[in-house]
């Protein structure tokens, strides 16, 4: 018996191998052969803010430096509270709504959780 991994879309044990592909019989789902490796691999990424405390979806933050905003006279000021952020992958880990500023991105390493 192949020690394949099963489908991640029907969880099917009777994949097979196509060259780099792997292919499930049952429903048809085709996917890269290096990538289920590197998916199984692949860890949870956690991050952190300028102190070192874990931030998830919805935590309020403060912003610990002033930050001046790309292609506008604005600045966000240190001390700045933001509510409600959403983390996403990417250089700017943090999307969130400044009030008076808008939607934007911040970088973790310049706020503080609450």
């Amino acid at each position: 018996m192949s020690n394949l991994p099963a489908c991640p879309k029907c969880q099917s044990s009777y994949t097979y191998e196509d060259g780099a592909q792997l292919i499930c019989p049952e429903c048809g789902h085709e996917w890269s052969a290096q990538g289920a490796e590197a998916a199984a691999t692949d860890e949870v990424r956690v991050i952190k803010d300028a102190v070192g405390n874990v931030l998830q979806d919805g935590d309020t933050v403060t912003v610990v430096k002033d930050l001046k905003i790309k292609g506008s006279s604005l600045v966000v000021k240190v001390g700045t509270k933001v509510k409600n952020i959403r983390l996403t992958d990417g250089d700017h880990d943090i999307d969130c709504k400044i009030d008076g500023i808008g939607a934007m991105g911040l970088k973790s390493e310049f706020v503080k959780k609450l």
